[in-house]
């Protein structure tokens, strides 16, 4: 018999013998309250059946017991239970998961095979970054995206909250932001901004589902938006002649002081370095959002500053970085950060090369790690889900070596990218979003699903061959299998031709 399909994959799982578990009417869950509603919720969608509040059903245990690695459950089905333990509440909270993915059809009835799984995360930080700057995406869209990541055993929601084309959050310090620099998005779509209580709402309903929030101003380029609301800190375009070529084939306008911009041209913007107000910005702005955000991340960006000169750069993300360290969160910058003298110590980096590295990306990314910080693998010719399908929608963009199939999002391995960083030196991996084409909820799900799976693999599971399923025709088979379950959790997947989908 094949073992069950469960993505990610986890750490151990042994097919048991005898007789699989059955649900009926009268199946009942026991235990801690908010894994039980979390499960009942999920029963409820995927097989029609309420859990019994009461009698004498055949019982699923859902319990905490420390001891374990951070995260980590256990889950054991026979005939007559099923036992979901966790080391903590999170870690219980995907047993939860992984229990909604072995549900299978028994002709008319609902079973859990006879299973044994021990499990837990290889990396501390598995997350997705989802880009409102380019197009908005209000709370309910943020929320779905959470709850649909989540079941997958992601833990980080990396919010990218300001780009050239708009400011995304309000903010009582600088209120001008929201008013003047919030309205527009790429193409003349409408924009739009969180309140404070619209971020509180994601903040918490991420934390219910175990998930912590990582927000993002990008600076010092990608801040046209900024100088909208204050030009004084804002500096003329650096308007190059591949920009240039670009509006005239497209048809589209370049940037100018003052005036919103609509298109997706980047690193042409930059705050003034050498003015003193622009700290003074800085510190309000990321002093703000840390009084917001009980996570321990604060995202200064730092990525394709083209218009600013390489020791300006410097300066200014080692201010920056320092500001945020000063209030007691861990920055984060994109890799290009790595190489600044005077990074705050312990500076998380992103990287966002490629799988096989280039142009010194790898130099700068290896600077974080000397740093004592660690980095966030986000490999953009894998796991950048905006990257167009070999064959699919109309969505998405390919300069990222692109077309991206779904086994090319799948055959990397974190420890193997960057010469000289091993899982010591990983927080994890991250799989971004970005908006530029992505206007709904159905966009972002059909760009996601299903190459987010691969990402969340890389994050969780073991090495690449440490584990018989780490490979891609087992991710394949496990991914298919898990359709019938994304259709009924309302998740407009993509159906990729790669995969051999299940059906009913």
């Amino acid at each position: 018999m094949p073992l069950p399909a469960v993505v990610p994959a986890p750490a151990a799982i042994e097919q048991a013998t005898g007789a699989p578990f059955r649900l009926d009417a009268s199946t009942r869950i026991e235990g801690e309250a908010d894994a039980a509603s979390a499960l009942s919720a999920l029963l409820e969608a995927r097989t029609g059946l309420a859990p019994a509040t009461g009698g004498d059903g055949a019982v699923i245990a859902l319990r905490i017991e420390g001891g374990g690695p951070a995260e980590s459950y256990a889950l054991t089905a026979d005939e007559a239970s099923v036992t979901v333990t966790g080391a903590d509440a999170a870690g219980l909270f995907y047993g939860v998961q992984t229990l909604g993915q072995l549900l299978a059809r028994d002709g008319d009835a609902w079973v859990v095979p006879a299973v044994s799984i021990e499990d837990a995360p290889r990396f501390a930080y598995r997350g997705v970054m989802l880009d409102v700057a380019r197009h908005f995406h209000p709370v309910e869209t943020v929320k779905a995206y959470i709850g649909h990541a989540a079941s997958l055993k992601l833990n980080a929601l990396h919010l990218h909250l300001s780009d050239d084309q708009g400011w995304r959050i309000e903010l009582h310090s600088r209120p001008e932001l929201t008013a003047l620099a919030s309205s527009t998005a790429v193409g003349g779509d409408p924009g739009g901004f969180y309140t404070k209580d619209d971020y509180r709402e994601i903040v918490e309903y991420a934390a219910s589902r175990h998930m912590i929030v990582v927000p993002e101003i990008d600076m010092p380029s990608h801040t046209h938006a900024i100088g909208l609301a204050y030009p004084e800190l804002a500096e003329e375009p650096v308007i190059t002649d591949p920009m240039r070529e670009t509006a005239a084939a497209t048809g589209g306008a370049l940037p100018e002081s003052g005036t919103p911009y609509l298109g997706i041209e980047v690193g042409f913007s930059s705050l003034k370095i050498h003015d003193e107000a622009t700290y003074d910005f800085a510190a309000d702005v990321f002093g703000e959002l840390a009084g917001m955000t009980p996570g321990p991340y604060l995202h200064l960006g730092g990525d394709e500053a083209h218009g600013t000169a390489e020791e300006d750069f410097a300066l200014f993300v080692s201010r920056v970085s320092t500001i945020i360290a000063d209030l007691g969160k861990t920055p984060v910058a994109w890799h290009e950060a790595g190489d600044a003298g005077g990074l705050a110590g312990a500076t998380v980096g992103q990287y966002w090369g490629y799988v096989t590295p280039t142009d010194g990306m790898d130099d700068r990314a290896r600077g974080f790690v000397s740093n004592g910080g660690q980095l966030i693998l986000s490999p953009a010719d894998a796991i950048y889900l905006d990257m167009k399908y070999p064959t699919g929608p109309d969505l998405g963009l390919s300069w990222a070596n692109g077309p991206t199939s779904v086994q090319r999002a799948y055959d990397w391995e974190p420890s193997t990218v960057i010469p000289g960083i091993d899982d010591a030196d990983i927080l994890g991996v991250e799989a971004p979003l970005w908006s530029e084409t992505l206007r709904s909820l159905d966009d972002i799900e059909t760009m996601a699903f299903p190459r987010i799976a691969a990402a969340a693999e890389a994050a969780w599971s073991p090495a690449t061959g440490a584990s018989d399923l780490r490979t891609w025709e087992s991710f394949r088979a496990r991914v298919g299998a898990l359709g019938p379950l994304w259709t009924s959790l309302g998740i407009g997947f993509h159906p990729s031709g790669e995969i051999d989908w299940a059906t009913e």
